[in-house]
């Protein structure tokens, strides 16, 4: 006993001390944000004096802070809404569905998750802007993200772990498949759901090549291609550029913060044997 309990505290030393770790950019972009001399010395890792929101202000005063939040709320928005429904729809019929072609459709799906997305950036970018006329819009931005082949491999190993006898069951109750979906397998599969917004609103939210390359319009740009483009032209001018910066780090980071400890409570093993009788 003594040398389980001993193991468990050593584990949990260990743990809090690599959380520690990991923790410290985030706490320095924190402090550095509403400091007046952002600083990483080991004597003022605790400031006491010389805080400020001005680099909020200043920020704001180059590159529109709350407009840019407004484009990567949009883009983000429209890829979780594409992602989710069609991702829900995708991983259910490749699960539970029998059609044709069903296990090429498989393959070729985690064939394309090997294509890097850089390698169909320049040909995606002909079709958006010269073929449907779409550069400089927020379709334009969501369109090649909108469906997530990550997003329909995690769906359908979800929707493959649920009990056959449900969906047999439903069926012979005269359920279509939409209602199955919609009433018996989303809400055993609430992890999944929870994984696929987080990851999903990452990728987007942080997302700066494809943005950048489709949009020339200033007042379209997310906030991550705005930052890009202050700490390239403007943040030498300033009177405090790395608070700024690091002030707007801290906008771009904390709604992935916040989303992460809003859907924590659903990274849990859902307990599928409950919805079986017997």
């Amino acid at each position: 006993m003594r040398r389980r309990r001993g193991g468990a505290v050593a584990r949990q030393v260990l743990l809090a001390a690599a959380a520690l770790v990991f923790a410290f950019p985030f706490y320095f972009m924190v402090v550095g944000a509403f400091q007046e001399s952002p600083t990483n010395t080991p004597d003022r890792l605790v400031p006491t004096s010389g805080w400020t929101t001005q680099n909020f202000a200043q920020i704001d005063a180059r590159i529109d802070l709350a407009g840019s939040l407004v484009n990567s709320l949009v883009f983000t928005a429209g890829v979780l809404l594409g992602t989710v429904v069609l991702g829900t729809l995708a991983g259910y019929a490749v699960a539970r569905l029998q059609f044709p072609g069903r296990r090429l459709t498989w393959v070729l799906m985690l064939l394309v998750q090997m294509v890097p997305f850089q390698l169909l950036m320049i040909p995606l970018y002909v079709q958006i802007t010269r073929g449907y006329g779409l550069g400089d819009t927020y379709l334009g931005m969501i369109l090649p993200f909108a469906i997530n082949t990550t997003a329909v491999f995690i769906f359908a190993q979800f929707f493959r772990a649920l009990p056959r006898e449900m969906f047999e069951a439903a069926r012979i109750d005269g359920a279509g498949e939409l209602r199955i979906l919609r009433s018996i397998a989303l809400p055993l599969v609430k992890p999944a759901l929870a994984t696929v917004v987080l990851v999903t609103f990452i990728g987007p939210w942080n997302e700066f090549l494809w943005p950048f390359l489709i949009t020339k319009d200033a007042s379209l740009q997310p906030l991550a291609v705005s930052l890009a483009n202050y700490i390239t032209n403007v943040s030498q001018t300033a009177a405090n550029p790395n608070g700024a910066i690091l002030a707007g780090a801290c906008a771009l980071a904390f709604p992935v913060v916040a989303l992460f400890c809003l859907f924590q409570r659903y990274f849990r093993t859902t307990d599928l044997g409950s919805a079986v009788k017997g």
